[in-house]
């Protein structure tokens, strides 16, 4: 199995265009050892060929054109992405569908929930069906169904698996407030030839039991790196508002609620990356102590053209 990552920064990417934070600000001024990050997305393939995207951030246009193994091969008009798969209806992983529009039919994988989100309060896919359209296939991660195995036309070697996670919707959602399965999920996948699984979740509010038993089954996580610490959007000035109020695990933790380097470090996974970091997060700075902790405890922080071979 083959992961690309197109995109590893979260919401806004990094630097924000409209942020003058010591990150973002440091990062223009290259007095910073950051490099710069587009809104998270994933490509993974059996064989290098065909592609399976995992969310469309807004900036899927400047990732295709950044990716040699995304650019068309055969014919005038072509694409080696064939599907789209959406963990969440956020912003910053489905508003690159629009981007898509110039190309065929989108084979789109995604929850009721999902798709219930983007056909009312936010209709991008009535909006695609004025140009390419889209071929719905539901992932029913519903009511007490919080998990189903499925596969995706043309890669006959993966094994898809999505599953319930604790998260939130989009503000935009009626399900904001109040948490509906379905409206996250992570995904398993496994190369049934080799039998390398990934366990992906770019968003994830918490790690209980039935997480960890999940990551346990992986040989990579590439799981959610939005935030080092719960208040880190006031300490640096940049908003109000809590990890924890965001949905997302801060990688640092207190009390009875520990962090996502704890969660890490208690599974036996031989690659641990995290993605979908905010602008905020110190670890974008390759010299911060915090960086140092977690290449001391053997865990990647994702970047824009990272390749990871299972």
């Amino acid at each position: 199995m083959k992961v690309l990552v197109l995109g590893s920064g979260a919401g806004g990417g990094f630097p924000q265009w409209n942020c003058n934070c010591r990150l973002c600000a440091g990062q223009r001024q290259g007095v910073l050892d950051a490099c710069a990050r587009t809104q998270s997305s994933v490509a993974v393939s059996a064989d290098g060929e065909s592609w399976v995207l995992l969310n469309a951030s807004p900036d899927i246009g400047q990732q295709i054109r950044s990716h040699p193994q995304l650019h068309p091969r055969h014919g005038l008009r072509d694409t080696p992405i064939k599907a789209v798969v959406l963990m969440d209806a956020q912003i910053d992983h489905v508003a690159g569908l629009l981007g898509l529009r110039e190309g065929p039919r989108i084979d789109l994988y995604a929850t009721p929930c999902v798709f219930e989100d983007l056909t009312t309060s936010f209709p991008v896919l009535g909006v695609l069906e004025h140009y390419c359209g889209t071929r719905w296939h539901m992932l029913a991660v519903a009511g007490t169904q919080t998990r189903i195995d499925f596969g995706v036309a043309g890669f006959p070697s993966l094994r898809f698996t999505a599953v319930a996670i604790p998260g939130k919707a989009p503000p935009y959602s009626p399900h904001r407030r109040e948490q509906t399965v379905g409206d996250n999920i992570a995904l398993l996948i496994e190369d049934l030839q080799g039998g390398q699984r990934l366990f992906y979740a770019p968003g994830l509010a918490e790690v209980g039991p039935e997480e960890l038993r999940w990551m346990h089954d992986a040989d990579c996580l590439l799981l959610d790196g939005t935030f080092w610490t719960e208040d880190e959007m006031r300490h640096a000035g940049l908003g109000t508002r809590s990890a924890s109020d965001m949905g997302h695990l801060p990688q640092t933790g207190t009390g009875p609620r520990a962090g996502m380097v704890d969660a890490l470090l208690a599974t036996p996974a031989r690659r641990k990356v995290l993605t979908h970091i905010n602008n905020s997060n110190p670890i974008l700075d390759a010299a911060s102590a915090q960086r140092q902790l977690l290449e001391g405890h053997g865990i990647e922080v994702a970047y824009d053209g990272m390749e990871i071979s299972l």
